[in-house]
Parts: C-alpha cells; sequence; structure tokens
C-alpha cells in the first residue's frame, strides 16, 4: 500500500463525495415519492372522472388528459413459453439481450466455445471502500 499523501488524499475526498451523493439521492428520494404519490392520488381522481363520465379525454384550460389502456405481458410458466416459442417460430416474442452471469460462467468453463457474434467490453474500474475498524 503507497503511503502517498496524495493518494491517501484522493481516496479521503472521494468517500466524502461518495458519501454527500449518497445524502442528495435520499433527500431527493425521499421527496420524489411524495410527490409522486401525489400525482398517483391525482391520476385516480381523473381515471375515476373517465370512467364515470364514459370519457377517454378531456381538454382544460391547463392541459388535456387521456385514458389509455395499457397492457403488459409476462409468462408464469418460462419452459411452456419458450416451447412455445419454437413450435411457433416467434423468437420475436423475446427480448435481444443476455444474461451477463450466465454467459460469463459459459465462457469461462468453455473458454475454446465462443458463440459467434458475441461481443465483449472488459475494462478495469476502481472502487473505494471504507477502511475496516478494528476493535
Amino acid at each position: 500500500m503507497s503511503d502517498d499523501p496524495s493518494i491517501e488524499k484522493m481516496v479521503r475526498v472521494f468517500q466524502k463525495i461518495r458519501d454527500r451523493r449518497d445524502e442528495i439521492r435520499q433527500a431527493y428520494t425521499a421527496e420524489d415519492q411524495q410527490l409522486e404519490a401525489q400525482q398517483q392520488q391525482i391520476k385516480a381522481a381523473l381515471l375515476d372522472h373517465c370512467r364515470e363520465n364514459n370519457i377517454e379525454s378531456a381538454r382544460t384550460e391547463s392541459g388535456t388528459f387521456f385514458r389509455q389502456l395499457k397492457q403488459r405481458y409476462w409468462a408464469d410458466d418460462w419452459e411452456a413459453m419458450h416451447r412455445f416459442v419454437v413450435q411457433n417460430e416467434v423468437p420475436e416474442f423475446l427480448e435481444k439481450r443476455l444474461n451477463q452471469g450466465v454467459v460469463k460462467q459459459y465462457l469461462e468453463e468453455n473458454p475454446d466455445s465462443v458463440p459467434p457474434g458475441l461481443n465483449v467490453n472488459s475494462e478495469y474500474q476502481i472502487t473505494i471502500r471504507k477502511p475496516t475498524r478494528k476493535s
């Protein structure tokens, strides 16, 4: 370990900056959650208004609001979904992304079997931890 005072100072300053960012993030998150809850209450009231008046949108002097149906899909049985995707030739049901941990493990276990088209970006990063306290 280096006794270079500039290295010591950089680590100390880095930790102070990280701690301050955490404080700011926590304060922001708390206030943002309160504001989001207020918005959700207003949205619920506007949805009730649309349902009660059988309308999809309304214009006010302050702006226009719309009621839209949002649908989300997911699979409870991935094995059955995978069979369906293969049998019906609908690979577009799936998103194009790789499971990072599984790919890493596969490459570690099979270093001579790299999937075609696979790209890898490796870079070193610095991690700074607080010193451990001795009892």
